[in-house]
C-alpha cells in the first residue's frame, strides 16, 4: 500500500503546469473531454481548450480513443486541467514566424465569415481582412466559408495573439511573376490572345499574360472610329499583334487592326468595274475627291470625272461628308486603287432622259394619225397650186 502511494506521488510529481504530455481520450461529453495521461486521475479538457476557434460540441474536434498532445494548465491534488489548444498554438506560432520570415505560401480553410473579413484556424486564430482576400472588390463573402485559400503571413504579434494573413499577397506576387515572364518572352510581331481590361477615350488596355498592353484607337480597326467602344467591350477576348515591347517601363503596344483582313482584301469580288456605288466624300484635293466605297477603302473621283462641265476645283460641286453615287471605272487591288466617276452617271442620266423624250415624242406622232412629212407635203401642195 505504501509502495502504491509512493508511485502515485511519483506520478504526481512527474507533471507540472506547462508540461506537454501525450494522452488518450477516455470520454467525450458535450462541453468537455476526459483524457488519460497516465496520472492518478484523468485530466479534463474544457471545450474552450480544445481548439483556437469556437466549438459547439467537444465531439466536433476530438474523438474517444484517439491520442493527442496536451499541455497542463492547472494541477492540484484533486484536479488536472489540460489544453489541446495551447499545444497547437505553441507549434503554430513557431510555424507562422518561420513562414513570415520565408514569405512561404500555405493553405487554410475558411472557418468563419465575420465583420471585416475571414477567419481561419491554423492552430491559432488567423484573420484575413476583406481588403486582403482578393485583388478585386468582393461585396459578399458568404460563399467563402469552407473554401481553401492560399495565404501568406503579413503581420504577427504573439503577445497580443494577433495573426494577420493575406491571400491577395499571394495573388499579387503571382501577377508580378507572370508580368516579368511575359515582358521577357513576348516579342514584336507576335500575335497573342488577351482580355480587354479597360476602355479609355484614346484606346483599350488588353491583358496579355499579366501585362496590360495598349491598343491605341488608331490600331482598333482599319476604318476610322470615334470611340474604342465601337469595336470592343470590357471582358472581350481579342487577338492582338505586338507592335513594340519596353520591359524596363513595362509597356507593350498592341494592334487589333493588324490581326484583321485588310480592307482592300475585303472588297475583292464585291466592288467591280461598272458597278454603281454610294459613298461618302472623305477628302477634297486639288485633283479630285476621295470617296469611301467600303470600310477603310477610298476611291478617287478625278476632277475631270466630277461633273459633265468644266470646274476649277472639286469644292465647286462637292463637300466633305456628302453622300454621292458614282460609277466604278477601274479596280486595281494590287495597287490599292479604285477609280470612280460621278460624271458618267450624270451623262447616262442625261442620255436616258433624252431617249425618254424622243420616245415620248414618237408616241405623240403615232397617236396623231399623221406624220411631220404629211404636214410638209400638204403645205407644199398648196404652194404649188398658188403658182398655177
Amino acid at each position: 500500500m505504501v509502495e502504491e502511494m509512493n508511485n502515485e506521488m511519483a506520478d504526481f510529481n512527474s507533471l507540472s503546469v506547462g508540461d506537454v504530455t501525450m494522452g488518450t481520450v477516455s470520454k467525450v461529453e458535450e462541453k468537455q473531454a476526459y483524457v488519460n495521461v497516465g496520472y492518478k486521475m484523468d485530466g479534463v479538457v474544457p471545450i474552450s481548450e480544445l481548439a483556437s476557434l469556437h466549438v459547439e460540441k467537444a465531439s466536433d474536434v476530438i474523438e474517444e480513443g484517439e491520442e493527442y498532445e496536451f499541455k497542463v494548465i492547472k494541477l492540484t491534488e484533486d484536479e488536472l486541467v489540460l489544453s489541446r489548444r495551447a499545444v497547437a498554438a505553441e507549434k503554430s506560432w513557431d510555424m507562422m514566424e518561420q513562414r513570415l520570415e520565408e514569405g512561404a505560401v500555405f493553405e487554410a480553410e475558411v472557418a468563419d465569415v465575420v465583420k471585416g473579413g475571414l477567419v481561419v484556424d491554423v492552430g491559432v486564430r488567423g484573420f484575413i481582412p476583406a481588403s486582403l482576400v482578393e485583388r478585386f472588390y468582393v461585396e459578399d463573402f458568404a460563399d467563402y466559408k469552407g473554401k481553401t485559400l492560399r495565404l501568406k503571413v503579413v503581420e504577427l504579434d504573439k503577445e497580443r495573439n494577433k495573426l494577420i494573413l493575406s491571400q491577395r499577397a499571394v495573388l499579387d506576387q503571382e501577377a508580378t511573376d507572370r508580368k516579368k515572364e511575359t515582358l521577357h518572352s513576348i516579342k514584336e510581331g507576335d500575335v497573342v490572345s488577351g482580355t480587354v481590361q479597360r476602355i479609355t477615350s484614346f484606346g483599350a488596355f488588353v491583358d496579355v499574360g499579366g501585362v496590360d498592353g495598349l491598343v491605341h484607337i488608331s490600331q482598333m480597326a482599319h476604318q476610322h472610329i470615334e470611340s474604342p467602344s465601337e469595336v470592343v467591350s470590357e471582358g472581350d477576348e481579342v487577338n492582338v499583334k505586338v507592335l513594340s515591347v519596353d520591359p524596363d517601363n513595362e509597356r507593350i503596344s498592341l494592334s487589333i487592326k493588324e490581326t484583321l483582313p485588310g480592307p482592300w482584301e475585303s472588297i475583292e469580288g464585291k466592288v467591280n468595274q461598272g458597278d454603281v456605288i454610294t459613298g461618302t466624300v472623305k477628302r477634297l484635293v486639288s485633283f479630285g475627291a476621295f470617296v469611301e466605297v467600303a470600310d477603310g477603302v477610298e476611291g478617287l473621283v478625278h476632277i475631270s470625272q466630277i461633273a459633265n462641265r468644266h470646274i476649277g476645283t472639286p469644292g465647286e460641286v462637292l463637300e466633305e461628308g456628302q453622300e454621292v453615287s458614282a460609277k466604278v471605272l477601274d479596280v486595281n487591288l494590287e495597287e490599292k486603287r479604285v477609280s470612280l466617276s460621278i460624271r458618267a452617271l450624270e451623262e447616262e442620266a442625261q442620255k436616258s432622259e433624252e431617249n425618254a423624250q424622243k420616245e415620248e415624242f414618237q408616241k405623240e406622232e403615232d397617236h396623231s394619225g399623221f406624220s411631220f412629212g404629211d404636214v410638209i407635203g400638204d403645205q407644199l401642195k398648196d404652194y404649188q397650186n398658188d403658182d398655177k
